[in-house]
């Protein structure tokens, strides 16, 4: 009733100080963690009602703008390079909890990953098979642990 998830099904960065969303950027760190949390009530509770929740935060993560372009994962600060060292590890979250969330409903979004797993590993690699935060490959692109560590949660969904 807070609003916290907006009306497109995505999850904002916050509330205000009178409990309303605050209208900020949305995250794929955020969708991951609400997706996850409800995928571990509905395995708690059995009630399929927690489980269309986390499909339809899922189906808003994996097509709306803010979160996704040309079918790619990609982090508001992507394009600018300018991902904090926690921003850097968002999408994997996402993924993590998105493949949690495939496995329960029987593969309804292994295409997505799938898509996720083949960017990485077919354009995101530098010649040192390390990998960066743009899973695109496009330049310039920080590559550092953290960005490995998101991109490999990637690779093992696919």
């Amino acid at each position: 009733a807070s609003g916290l998830i907006n009306s497109s099904g995505l999850v904002n960065d916050g509330l205000t100080s009178v409990c309303q969303n605050n209208g900020q950027t949305v995250w794929s760190y955020n969708q991951g963690l609400a997706i996850g949390a409800a995928v571990e009530v509905w395995r708690a509770t059995g009630n399929a009602g927690i489980l269309s929740q986390a499909r339809r935060l899922a189906d808003a993560g994996t097509t709306a703008p803010p979160l996704v372009q040309s079918g790619l994962l990609t982090e508001s600060c992507d394009p600018t390079n300018t991902c904090d060292d926690n921003q850097k590890q968002f999408k994997g979250i996402f993924i993590r909890y998105l493949t949690e969330l495939d496995q329960a409903t029987g593969g309804n979004y292994g295409g997505f990953l799938r898509t996720q797993s083949n960017a990485v590993w077919n354009a995101d690699r530098d010649s040192l098979n390390r990998v960066g935060e743009r899973w695109s490959g496009a330049n310039p692109n920080v590559r550092d642990w953290r960005t490995q560590a998101s991109a490999l949660s990637a690779v093992l969904a696919g």
